[in-house]
């Protein structure tokens, strides 16, 4: 699998799409080409040594602006990943109604090999470039976390974009996954985990395709392996057994893969491994031959929420899960994907599946641009309401509460409970409007198909408008 395109794989899912949307060839050659790349070789001084780094930044479609997309750092990284990556974002936006055009970036740099202040030089270094050909702004392209990046890389961008552009009243908006005290959103690090439990709690409510699968509706009970416990992989795992009640039975990371038939606690799995190291050795658990071991578990649910091509034609044949849910981009190739879905599995794309992170880095960037928290302006009115109406019903009633049941009545929204909501109603109406799509024409096979026609039916629809298209 060595030769494997990315790019390649999500434009067969697309040519695959095009024929079901009824929209012309010219329109759908414009909506699947990557409008610009900016490849990059930058030499960066680390302690006396020059080193000269090589990085991407791609802007998948302009058919609405800003772009937006993440940038990860990883030794992974060229110029086929970050357009595929690219590609995915846009229709991952159009698919959640986010009014961005896609993007990506990519940094060559394996980050455990740098200090803290290597690691910022090269941030930094890299953001100048984006500013001086005018990549990166809160109306241009707005960047984001991925693979290898958190809120600290996102705060180096943020004040380097802030110092180059003194002044600019709306600096902070130039990027999202920023931490909570740098003007970033309540909610943002679980957003793409909380995304992900969602669009699993979605895809098992409805009775008509679990019983396809042999399954019953909803989440509790259902058995499932995690692939990856990084940001994503943990909150999915951790959301999905504290609100849905499932059972995680498996796990697979760098160092291994790990079963447990009863159950694994993620909460004392991620205690177990900051103190050790490892997933391996966890009380209880069978560790496995390898690290893809876990992704043949035989389960209900699979989450691959590590990187892309993990179930590929070597090893397809061996998935047993019923339902895969990625959380990762691309982690099911076209070929195995195509496989899977003859083979009755459900599979919820990537570009649907995990995008809690860009609905959430949406919310943030309005906020920035209103430059005012979510819940400011009407929490205490809120508040102060419910208790009055509270109070009205109890002297007509001659009821009480106790001091908790009051609390929970009364209280208004706090910033992250307006973010929860607005994800949760995001995920539910993108899920039911990609399974509408899928019902209402036979002669669309799988979930995946569905969602790159309603995406792609959006971005043509955005062109359209714009009059680009007679």
């Amino acid at each position: 699998m060595s030769d494997y395109s990315f790019f390649e794989g999500v434009e067969q899912n697309f040519d695959k799409a095009a024929p079901h949307t009824g929209l012309p060839n010219g329109l759908l050659e414009q909506i699947k080409a990557c409008n610009s790349i900016y490849a990059m070789r930058f030499p960066v001084n680390i302690d006396g040594n020059i080193e000269v780094i090589e990085a991407y930044r791609v802007q998948h479609s302009n058919h609405r602006m800003p772009t937006k997309g993440g940038i990860r750092f990883s030794m992974g990284v060229n110029q086929d990943e970050v357009m595929a990556l690219a590609a995915l974002m846009t229709y991952k936006c159009a698919v959640v109604d986010v009014p961005f055009g896609g993007a990506k970036g990519g940094i060559k740099i394996d980050g455990r090999k740098y200090t803290e202040r290597q690691l910022e030089t090269i941030t930094r270094r890299y953001t100048t470039e984006l500013v001086r050909k005018n990549f990166i702004g809160p109306g241009l392209d707005v960047p984001a976390p991925d693979y290898g990046t958190g809120p600290r890389e996102m705060a180096w961008i943020m004040d380097t974009y802030a110092t180059l552009k003194h002044g600019e009243i709306d600096a902070a908006g130039c990027v999202t996954g920023k931490p909570v005290t740098q003007n970033g959103i309540q909610g943002r690090t679980e957003a793409t985990g909380r995304g992900v439990y969602y669009a699993i709690r979605e895809a098992c409510s409805f009775a008509e395709d679990m019983e396809k699968l042999g399954l019953e509706p909803g989440l509790a009970g259902k058995t499932m392996v995690i692939q990856g416990l990084g940001n994503v992989g943990s909150f999915t795992g951790m959301i999905s057994q504290d609100e849905g009640n499932a059972k995680i039975i498996g796990v697979a990371e760098y160092e291994g893969s790990i079963h447990k038939e009863d159950g694994i606690d993620i909460h004392e799995l991620l205690k177990f491994r900051k103190a050790t190291g490892s997933i391996l050795g966890f009380p209880g658990s069978t560790s496995l031959q390898n690290r893809t071991s876990a992704l043949e578990l035989d389960c209900d649910i699979l989450v691959p929420a590590a990187l892309e091509n993990q179930i590929n034609e070597e090893n397809v044949h061996n998935i047993k899960a019923k339902i895969i849910a990625e959380a990762a981009n691309g982690p099911v190739t076209p070929e195995a994907g195509n496989i899977l879905s003859a083979k009755g599995c459900l599979i919820i794309p990537d570009m649907y599946c995990n995008a809690g992170g860009v609905t959430v880095s949406y919310f943030e960037w309005l906020k920035n641009l209103s430059h005012m928290r979510f819940g400011r302006m009407q929490k205490r009115f809120e508040s102060n309401r419910y208790e009055l109406l509270v109070d009205t019903i109890l002297n007509m009633t001659g009821k009480e509460l106790t001091a908790a049941q009051r609390a929970m009545i009364t209280s208004g929204a706090e910033e992250v409970d307006l973010v929860r909501s607005g994800l949760e109603e995001t995920m539910v109406t993108a899920y039911n409007g990609i399974r509408q799509t899928w019902k209402a024409n036979p002669t669309i096979k799988d979930m995946r198909t569905a969602a790159f026609v309603y995406a792609i039916q959006k971005i043509g629809s955005d062109y359209l408008a714009l009059g680009v298209w007679p």
